[in-house]
């Protein structure tokens, strides 16, 4: 574990000792953006620092709203809601679905934000397949994560296509997706939709793909308007006004820097010599591995990846290098070189 005094960008300083950094979620690397962060800085003299009251509140800023029919329309669904992180989206959701007329089952590797306590993840397709085909009684709720590090669900979700998704309500935590992946980085709700599931619902953090501290829920105007009138939503303090209002007016600077963002996949593997070092999902900037060795080599040779055990220090070590719209060429060769060197050796 390493502390560091500022916001990590491509490069970060350690014991005095600068890092090529291809770690976090920054994927467009908007956090340091300083047109970004002109924008933000703006806004907050406009919106406040914060936004602490309910949304249900007799004073309503016209800015959620906004924002809601914004991301709506860039997303494909017909109605959306923002929600002060990710994580509460993601319980907003399950905590509504945790209903004696619903069963919950979850996908392997389903991130906790769609689940409470303990739940039982399947560890296979298959098996969560064999469990909703006995399922007679309840509305069977599936959850999932879009990119699960794995491979096995975005681009294709092939193993969706085996289940009866006419009888299904499929909620999607796209949380690495959204504002990245899809349609002018719509994520994958508009294919979950032609899947024709009872009724989709998608959920994710905005911090990632969007640099900002919230998160949404897409789904149905009914839907949205049913999880807008439960206690959950009622009594949460919203996002940051200022934060919306900077996504929304920073379309045209995000498009830009999702466009990078490509370019810098593209020239990564074009010169790694060996792709087999890694799982990874076509046109996402992630590339996960499980050997212990490759982090330290890359370490020893000044790059810091992701590393670590999540979420808890009981699951298996995450490594994965990540991409960002931040880096340059000369740092994606560099990894490059660095990578092959290491194929070399092994």
């Amino acid at each position: 574990m390493f502390s560091i005094d500022e916001f990590p960008d491509r490069t970060i300083a350690i014991n005095g000792k600068e890092y090529l950094y291809f770690g976090g979620t920054s994927y467009l690397g908007l956090q340091t953006d300083a047109e970004f962060q002109s924008l933000f800085i703006n806004n907050i003299k406009k919106y406040g620092t914060g936004y602490s009251a309910s949304r249900k509140s007799n004073i309503r800023i016209s800015i959620f709203d906004e924002v809601d029919a914004h991301l709506a329309e860039m997303i494909g669904s017909k109605a959306c809601v923002t929600m002060s992180s990710g994580y509460l989206a993601g319980q907003l959701v399950c905590n509504y679905f945790s209903r004696p007329d619903y069963q919950l089952y979850y996908a392997p590797h389903t991130h906790s934000a769609l689940f409470r306590d303990q739940q039982e993840i399947f560890l296979s397709w298959k098996e969560l397949e064999n469990a909703i085909s006995q399922n007679s009684n309840k509305t069977p709720v599936l959850f999932l994560d879009s990119i699960d590090f794995h491979g096995e669900n975005f681009p294709d979700y092939n193993f969706l296509k085996n289940l009866p998704l006419k009888d299904i309500i499929l909620v999607v935590d796209d949380s690495h997706g959204i504002g990245i992946t899809g349609e002018n980085g719509g994520g994958s709700y508009r294919f979950l939709k032609s899947l024709s599931p009872k009724e989709l619902l998608v959920s994710c953090s905005l911090g990632k793909g969007f640099g900002i501290q919230a998160g949404a829920i897409f789904s149905s105007n009914n839907m949205i308007n049913t999880l807008k009138n439960t206690q959950f939503f009622g009594g949460a303090s919203p996002a940051t006004p200022a934060a919306l209002a900077t996504l929304k007016k920073s379309s045209s600077l995000i498009a830009n820097k999702r466009m990078q963002l490509a370019v810098n996949i593209d020239l990564f593997l074009r010169n790694i010599s060996n792709r087999s070092l890694f799982v990874f999902a076509e046109g996402h900037p992630t590339f996960n591995f499980k050997n212990e060795i490759l982090a330290t080599y890359l370490e020893e040779n000044g790059i810091i990846v992701t590393n670590f055990r999540y979420p808890t220090e009981n699951d298996s070590l995450m490594s994965r290098i990540v991409l960002s719209s931040s880096h340059t060429n000369e740092d994606i060769l560099k990894l490059c070189n660095i990578l092959n060197s290491f194929s070399r050796k092994s």
